[in-house]
């Protein structure tokens, strides 16, 4: 008790008081930075949308790409020439003008061997860029990419001002980052805020929006609030307005409080798993990985922890995503016996203190994740499950704004994250192609099948083929175990009642995206 009215405080002396100027926003867990270039880190990518805009934008329905800063385009026949038409009447929050020039400069840099972005690969393998005047991008690829369209609504894709990237250095995304967004970056205070302030000039919003711009507010106001009660009691208290990261077992207390609503992004694809390092000893029998994976009840950890509130996953692509290949859905089978088989067969045998011993090494893998959200829970339930068997996981969480450079330290077997995609491409590009080893590909996968099937399916002409190669990926990926699907998470927006045009996009765990007709 005593603690649950610390947190009321805590929320309470973080929350700036409601005016009708200023929008006060609640989330979870911070960046490293928020420069979207270098980071596949989904909370960098919902403050990056607020205040960079990118060529095209999704839908409300996931996946159909409209006009945005391009407002129109042409695909040659051999889909490798894409032309756009840019809008000439947008500003970045400098002042600067936005042209052909700053496209060209944001892919460039995106590709460059200094950035070493880690999602380059949603601009497509580009072969030259160029602009025949200040209002038109030829943007030409080596083969063709069948999601570019799709990709470029990504935040890895947001369009950069050159001079705002060589004036901060090594702070870009730090101290500040210009944008042509409907919000403005103003300031940041690592694990305590994020400000925004409204971009007045900004009149361009995509068509999904009824409000075109400004925005209705005029600063935009995030604080990073980590504890679960702290969160629910500040919500409660009307002290902010809205969270897309209201803590899941306490959603039916938010159904039912008088001051909010809570609403369910729709359609909503996000994957809470555990990853396998395949060039670590201890994880590289797929034997090993798949009886960790059947030796756990994902539907009970969906009930008891989530409180129903995610559905368990026994594949990796949700079966509502573009490109799911429905015979990856009896791979996994939960099953305890068969788990101790597999370990025993393996060479991994019980030993005096009941966990799994070779060659004098226990079974005990490193497992890293972040220490907010949901995983923690997750990882302790599933902690619990796996010493039934003989694993004993070695849990080790890490503060949001650490938790990707220790990962990619590589000094653990196993790791986790709550991954949101667009489609089966989608994911299977992210994490599985070996161009993208150590990160995102943190299993260290190195398959040339694998790597085949994802060029066949990204320069697929045709919907068929992109979803028999992206399909024969998901089976092999599936087969060898890499993961460890264990959950498909809800995402909730909650809101003040009084809080109007709240609409949740399900973009990159990103229900706010522009916030363009949010209002009291």
């Amino acid at each position: 008790m005593i603690r649950a009215f610390l947190s009321v405080a805590v929320a309470l002396s973080l929350a700036t008081p409601a005016t009708a100027q200023t929008l006060n926003m609640m989330k979870s867990i911070d960046a490293p930075h928020y420069d979207a270039q270098r980071t596949t880190w989904g909370p960098t990518s919902d403050i990056v949308n607020m205040f960079q805009d990118t060529l095209v934008a999704l839908d409300w329905d996931g996946r159909t790409p409209i006009p945005y800063l391009a407002k129109s385009w042409t695909v040659s026949p051999d889909g490798k020439l894409y032309t756009f038409k840019l809008r000439d009447d947008v500003q970045f929050c400098s002042g600067k003008k936005f042209t052909a020039d700053d496209v060209i400069y944001s892919f460039k840099r995106l590709t460059s061997p200094e950035i070493k972005g880690p999602f380059a690969w949603r601009a497509g393998t580009i072969k030259d860029l160029r602009a025949p005047d200040p209002y038109t991008v030829e943007y030409e690829l080596a083969e063709p990419f069948s999601e570019l369209l799709l990709q470029l609504t990504m935040f890895t894709n947001a369009i950069h001002n050159k001079e705002s990237v060589e004036a901060l250095g090594k702070d870009y995304g730090v101290k500040g980052a210009d944008g042509t967004g409907p919000w403005c970056f103003e300031s940041w205070q690592p694990r305590t805020q994020i400000v925004l302030r409204r971009h007045d000039a900004y009149k361009w919003g995509p068509s999904m929006y009824k409000n075109k711009g400004p925005v209705n507010f005029e600063r935009l106001v995030i604080k990073i609030v980590p504890e679960d009660s702290s969160r629910v009691a500040a919500m409660m208290a009307g002290q902010f307005d809205v969270t897309h990261q209201f803590p899941a077992q306490f959603i039916a207390q938010a159904k039912a409080a008088p001051m909010l609503t809570v609403t369910d992004a729709k359609p909503n694809f996000q994957l809470l798993y555990f990853g396998f390092k395949t060039t670590r000893p201890m994880v590289a029998d797929k034997r090993v990985r798949e009886a960790m994976s059947i030796a756990i009840d994902r539907a009970a950890i969906a009930k008891g922890i989530l409180l129903g509130n995610a559905d368990p996953a026994f594949t990796i692509v949700d079966n509502e995503a573009l490109d799911y290949d429905p015979k990856t859905a009896g791979i996994v089978k939960e099953d305890l016996e068969r788990a101790k088989k597999l370990l025993d067969e393996a060479g991994w045998k019980p030993g005096a203190d009941g966990v799994r011993e070779k060659d004098g090494v226990k079974l005990q893998p490193k497992v890293y994740y972040t220490q907010a959200g949901n995983t923690p829970r997750v990882a302790e339930a599933i902690q619990g499950y796996l010493r039934r068997i003989g694993v004993q996981w070695q849990l080790q969480p890490w503060d949001s704004t650490i938790a990707a450079a220790k990962m990619a330290e590589q000094d653990y077997e196993i790791w986790s994250v709550t991954v949101p995609y667009l489609s089966a491409g989608d994911l299977m590009n992210i994490y599985f192609d070996s161009r993208n080893i150590p990160t995102p590909n943190r299993m260290n996968w190195k398959d040339a099948e694998t790597d085949e099937w994802l060029r066949l399916g990204r320069a697929a002409l045709t919907p068929a083929d992109r979803a028999k190669y992206y399909a024969l990926v998901q089976q092999k990926a599936m087969t060898e175990h890499l993961w460890m699907p264990v959950l498909n998470i809800n995402m909730h927006q909650v809101a003040n009642k009084k809080l109007k045009g709240m609409r949740p996009h399900m973009i990159y765990q990103n229900t706010f995206y522009k916030g363009l007709d949010a209002s009291f």
